[in-house]
């Protein structure tokens, strides 16, 4: 069994008992494998593992590594999306997790309706009011939505967000019940393309928590990769 085999087994026994502990079953949990800086050959292999869906950062990145890509997956951009990158960005993924401005989902609309394609997208929330992070604030996270649910070629899908980058485990937690609290409010809009379906929350240090506070889905790297370039 190779060791990225090895590493994803132990991590869905950490993700069926934190899905046990919110009252849900493994199956409740869609794992997006981040794979920002690992070589073609090892997704491959992740792929060959179980791998369903993978997250990838950088659009460069992703448009050289996925001619390598020889499997059948699903795509995610879970990084930063520049208006410049948009075109490719809907070329190359099935579902954009960090749509942070009604300018970037207009681009994404344009651009869609040029090719003939609508884009599902989960909408970024900042919920750790981090001035580094990308993300529109929580308290402007509904209004987006509705800014958007006007726009065509654009689906929205649910929300995601990243918790704060600390070893302080206890202050992580109140960035998810946020996103979830927004996530539930959200489920009654009644929108023609608008369907809170993921709340994408946790990563390799917080995924546990995340699900514990009813993250459905999750975007680990680390945990299953290792350590990479």
């Amino acid at each position: 069994m190779s060791t990225i085999a090895e590493n994803l087994k132990k991590l869905e026994e950490r993700i069926e008992k934190a899905a046990l502990r919110s009252g849900r079953r493994k199956e409740d949990i869609i794992l997006v494998a981040v794979t920002k800086n690992v070589e073609p050959e090892r997704i491959n292999d992740a792929i060959d593992a179980g791998i369903k869906i993978i997250g990838e950062n950088r659009i460069q990145e992703a448009e050289e590594k996925f001619k390598f890509i020889t499997r059948d997956v699903e795509k995610h951009l879970v990084g930063h999306l520049q208006t410049n990158k948009v075109k490719k960005a809907i070329e190359l993924f099935d579902l954009i997790q960090s749509v942070d401005s009604l300018y970037l989902a207009q681009e994404i609309s344009k651009r869609g309706r040029e090719r003939g394609k609508t884009t599902e997208v989960l909408i970024e929330a900042n919920t750790s009011d981090e001035p580094s992070k990308y993300g529109v604030k929580s308290e402007e996270v509904s209004n987006l939505v509705e800014q958007i649910s006007e726009l065509g070629n654009v689906k929205i899908k649910g929300l995601m967000t990243v918790g704060l980058l600390t070893d302080e485990m206890d202050k992580v937690r109140p960035c998810f019940v946020k996103l979830r609290n927004l996530f539930e409010s959200l489920k009654s809009l009644k929108k023609e393309n608008v369907e809170m379906k993921y709340l994408s929350m946790g990563m390799s240090l917080d995924f546990e928590m995340a699900i514990e506070e009813g993250a459905n889905m999750i975007r680990v790297g680390t945990a299953i990769f290792g350590h990479r370039r």
